[in-house]
C-alpha cells in the first residue's frame, strides 16, 4: 500500500471520473471519510448504463434488469430500504423450437435441467482445471462433450445444446464465445438470481441523493485527458491534472476512473504519460459484451389468454426461449433469442410488455437497424415490428389484430453509445494467442492488474469490469468495486480512518 504524506490543514482533493454505480459508491465513501470530491460525468444525467425510460407508459430499465445473487448483496437492502419490488422467477420456461413450434412443456423442463446441470458441472470444472484448458476452447466445446452422456437421443442432444445458447443473453455473446478457461470469472454472487420488477429506478435516485450529497458533480463533462505529473520537492505526492472537451483543467491527488471497459479501449490515449504495458494489455484482453433490449407494449397481454378466458387459466411463463429460428427471413443467420412477460410480474409492476434479449450479431444487427432512427418516427416502428413479428406471433392467442399488435415500442442502442463504451459489460472470450508463439491470455491476472491500479501515479479504476469474481458485468459488482478503490484511498491517506 503507498502512503502519502498530508500535509497539517489540508484535504486531498479525489476526482471520480463517472456518476455512474462505481462512481457514486466511491464518491460517497471519500466523502464520507472528510475528503473533497469533485465528480465528472459525460451525460446529462447520473446512472451511467443503469437508466429507465417512460416511452412506453410506464417505467421500464434499459440497462441492468436483475439483482444477480442474493446472499450477502447489498442491493438486497438498497431495494428493501427504497421499497422496490423484486420478483423471484419461477422455474417454468416456453420454448420454441427450430420450426417454431411450442416445446412440450415437460421436455423443455428436462432439457432445461440439463443445460443448467451442466452449466454448473463447467463452472466446477473450469475453476478446478483453467490451467490446463486451451485459450481457444470454448463453453461449447465443453457442453458438446458433456451432452452425449446424458441419455438423450441425437435429436433431444441438439436441442439441449440449442436452448444452452441462452447463455449468450447473459454474457452479451454467442455460447461459442464463452472461454471455458476462465469461464469460472461469469460466476454468480450465491442466491438467487431476481428480477427488479419495478425498475431501478427508486434505488438510482436513492444512490444519486446520498452519494452526490457533498460532492461537487459537474454533468455534461467530457474527461479528455488524464496527466499524471511524479512527486516533487515541494509535493511529495503524485499530482493528476484533469482536462476537459470544453478546455478547462483541474488538479486532483488521485482520480478514480470509472469508464466502461470499451469506452477504455478506444480511448488509452486519454492517459498521459502512456498506460503501462501492463494496464494496456489488460484492457486489451478483456472482452466487452453486445446485449441489447427490445420493449414492445400491446392493448392487453394476449399471451396470457383472450379477454374471456377464466381468471384460472394459467398465464404464459415469464420465460420464453426461440431456439435458432429457420422459419424467418429476417433472422437469415439463425440467432437465437429470448423472450421476458412483463404481465407475469406482481401488481402494480405488471404490464402488457414483452422484453426481448439480444445478444452477439443479433444485437449489433438490431443496432445498425434502428440506432440512426427517431424512437418516435414510423420507420422505427416498422422495422422493429418486422424484425419480431416472426416471434410474438407465435405466442398463444395471437391474432392479426389491433390487440396483437404492439402500440409503443423501445430498443436500446448500447453499442451505439460513447459513454457505455459502444457495448453492455466485460465478458471472457476464447483467443488463439498461444498460437504461433504468442503469449497466451491470462485473464485473472489482466483483472488483478486493473483492480491494482497506478497508485503510483494517483490513477485508480472502478467499474463493474474490475469487479471482484461473483461481481463481473454486474450492478454489484461495479457498486463493490467503487467501495474498494474508495477504502485503498483512503488507506494510503489517513491509514482507513476519517479526516
Amino acid at each position: 500500500m503507498i502512503r502519502r504524506t498530508l500535509f497539517i490543514g489540508r484535504t486531498p482533493h479525489i476526482c471520480v471520473v463517472g456518476a455512474g454505480i462505481s462512481g457514486m459508491r466511491a464518491a460517497q465513501l471519500l466523502s464520507e471519510k472528510g475528503m473533497k470530491v469533485t465528480v465528472f460525468e459525460g451525460r446529462d444525467r447520473i446512472g451511467g448504463r443503469m437508466h429507465q425510460s417512460n416511452h412506453l407508459g410506464h417505467w421500464v430499465d434499459l440497462g441492468p434488469n436483475w439483482i444477480h445473487g442474493t446472499n450477502h448483496n447489498p442491493f438486497i437492502d438498497l431495494a428493501k430500504e427504497t421499497n422496490t419490488t423484486t420478483f423471484s422467477v419461477p422455474e417454468l420456461t416456453a420454448v420454441f423450437d427450430e420450426l417454431g413450434h411450442p416445446l412440450d412443456q415437460e421436455k423443455a423442463t428436462k432439457y432445461s435441467d440439463v443445460v443448467w446441470g451442466m452449466i454448473s458441472d463447467a463452472f466446477k470444472y473450469s475453476k478446478e482445471n483453467s490451467a490446463s484448458i486451451p485459450a481457444s476452447r470454448s463453453l461449447r466445446d465443453y457442453l458438446e462433450e458433456q451432452v452425449k452422456d446424458k441419455e438423450l437421443s441425437h435429436a433431444e442432444q441438439r436441442i439441449v445444446l440449442q436452448m444452452a445458447e441462452m447463455w449468450g443473453a447473459f454474457v452479451g455473446d454467442p455460447l461459442e464465445r464463452q472461454s471455458l478457461k476462465f469461464f469460472w470469472l461469469e460466476e454468480f454472487i450465491d442466491g438467487e438470481n431476481l428480477f427488479v420488477a419495478s425498475t431501478y429506478k427508486s434505488i438510482l435516485n436513492h444512490i444519486g441523493t446520498t452519494a452526490l450529497a457533498n460532492a461537487t458533480v459537474h454533468l455534461s463533462t467530457k474527461v479528455t485527458s488524464i496527466e499524471s505529473r511524479p512527486p516533487s520537492r515541494q509535493n511529495p505526492n503524485p499530482e493528476v491534472v484533469i482536462t476537459t472537451a470544453t478546455g478547462s483543467t483541474h488538479t486532483f491527488d488521485e482520480v478514480v476512473m470509472t469508464a466502461p471497459l470499451g469506452y477504455l479501449k478506444r480511448n488509452t490515449s486519454t492517459f498521459v504519460p502512456p498506460l503501462p504495458t501492463r494496464i494496456a494489455t489488460a484492457i486489451n484482453n478483456i472482452s466487452y459484451g453486445r446485449l441489447e433490449k427490445v420493449y414492445l407494449t400491446f392493448p392487453t397481454a394476449f399471451w396470457d389468454g383472450p379477454p374471456s378466458a377464466t381468471p384460472s387459466s394459467p398465464p404464459h411463463p415469464f420465460f420464453t426461449h426461440f431456439l435458432p429460428p429457420t422459419y424467418t427471413p429476417t433472422n437469415p443467420h439463425h440467432w437465437p433469442l429470448d423472450l421476458i412477460s412483463l404481465s407475469a410480474l406482481p401488481p402494480p409492476t405488471r404490464a402488457p410488455t414483452l422484453l426481448f434479449y439480444l445478444h452477439g450479431p443479433f444485437a449489433t444487427h438490431l443496432v445498425r437497424q434502428t440506432s440512426h432512427l427517431p424512437p418516435t418516427s414510423p420507420s422505427y416502428h416498422r422495422t422493429l415490428r418486422h424484425l419480431l413479428h416472426p416471434y410474438y406471433s407465435r405466442l398463444p392467442n395471437y391474432t392479426p389484430t389491433p390487440s396483437c399488435t404492439p402500440g409503443a415500442i423501445l430498443a436500446t442502442a448500447w453499442q451505439a453509445d460513447e459513454f457505455a463504451g459502444w457495448g453492455s459489460y466485460c465478458n471472457f472470450l476464447t483467443s488463439d494467442d498461444a498460437e504461433g508463439g504468442g503469449e497466451e491470455r491470462r485473464l485473472d491476472e489482466d483483472l488483478d492488474a486493473l483492480r491494482a491500479g497506478m497508485p503510483e501515479r494517483g490513477v485508480w479504476f472502478a467499474g463493474e469490469h474490475v469487479a471482484r469474481v461473483g461481481g463481473l458485468g454486474t450492478v454489484t459488482g461495479a457498486w463493490g468495486s467503487g467501495e474498494a478503490v474508495a477504502g485503498r484511498i483512503v488507506e494510503g491517506w489517513w491509514g482507513g480512518r476519517g479526516g
